[in-house]
C-alpha cells in the first residue's frame, strides 16, 4: 500500500469527473483572482503606480533633452493650471509635483449627477553634473510644463564635438 492509495482523488478508479474551465465556477474565480494580482503587480513597476488621471491618461509623459548649453525637460500636464504645479531643484534632482481636483455637479429633470476626480503627479528627475539649478526657468503653456536648466560654463567647456568620418 502506498500513500497515494489513501488519497481518494489520487486513485484512478475513484476520480470524480473533471469539469471543463467553462463549467467550473472555481476555475473561473481562480482566473479572475490571477488577473487581479497580475494587474496589481504590473502597476507596481510603473513610476506612478496607483495613480489614474481623471481624463484617461495613466502617466504624465515627459521628455528630457541635453543640448550643448542646457538641459530641457518637458512634461505634459493636461487639465492642470499653473497654480496646481510646484517645481523645485536641489542636490542634482529636479522635482515636479502637481495636484488636480475636478468636481462636476449637474441637476436636470429626474436626476442629480455629482462626480469628483482627484489626481496627483510626482516626478523626481536626476540631473547630470554641471547643471546650474539657480538659473533654472520654467514655463507652462497649453498643458505642457517646460523647464530649462543651463549648464555651467565649466561644464560647457568640457563638451567637445567629435567629427564623424565615413568608414
Amino acid at each position: 500500500m502506498q500513500i497515494k492509495d489513501l488519497i481518494p482523488w489520487a486513485r484512478k478508479d475513484d476520480r470524480p469527473e473533471q469539469k471543463t474551465s467553462e463549467q467550473s465556477p472555481i476555475v473561473a474565480l481562480q482566473r479572475e483572482i490571477n488577473q487581479v494580482f497580475e494587474n496589481f503587480m504590473n502597476r507596481l513597476g510603473k513610476p506612478l503606480a496607483g495613480f489614474e488621471w481623471p481624463w484617461g491618461q495613466s502617466e504624465a509623459k515627459s521628455d528630457v533633452v541635453q543640448t550643448d548649453n542646457a538641459v530641457e525637460i518637458s512634461i505634459e500636464l493636461p487639465g492642470m493650471e499653473m497654480k496646481d504645479i510646484e517645481v523645485t531643484v536641489g542636490d542634482d534632482v529636479l522635482t515636479v509635483k502637481g495636484e488636480k481636483r475636478i468636481e462636476r455637479q449637474e441637476e436636470k429633470k429626474g436626476y442629480y449627477l455629482s462626480e469628483r476626480s482627484y489626481g496627483a503627479i510626482y516626478r523626481a528627475i536626476p540631473l547630470p553634473p554641471g547643471v546650474d539649478g539657480s538659473k533654472a526657468e520654467a514655463t507652462f503653456k497649453n498643458g505642457v510644463l517646460t523647464i530649462r536648466l543651463p549648464q555651467t560654463p565649466e561644464a560647457q567647456a568640457k563638451v567637445k564635438r567629435i567629427e564623424v568620418k565615413q568608414g
